[in-house]
């Protein structure tokens, strides 16, 4: 098992677990060798939603194998104009 540290961005905060405040950072437990995709699976999050995910600061493909203590980031497409 490896524990984990989650912040959702924006439009993706409506997955995060619980009732933290908005925008809160939260723990979760995985199994080795875990990847960030298995992470939005568990959070239900469609694929189409999530555009760019960071592992410890840096850009990772969904396929990266997460750490004890890894801290993730994952954002939605950004759109504006």
């Amino acid at each position: 098992m490896i524990h984990i540290r989650v912040k959702l961005f924006a439009t993706l905060r409506k997955y995060a677990p619980g009732q933290g405040a908005a925008g809160a950072a939260f723990d979760l437990d995985l199994p080795d060798s875990s990847t960030l995709r298995d992470v939005t699976k568990l959070l239900r999050m469609p694929e189409e939603e999530v555009r760019i995910c960071f592992v410890n600061g840096t850009i990772q493909e969904v396929g990266f194998v997460l750490q004890e203590r890894d801290e993730v980031g994952i954002f939605p497409p950004i759109g504006g104009g």
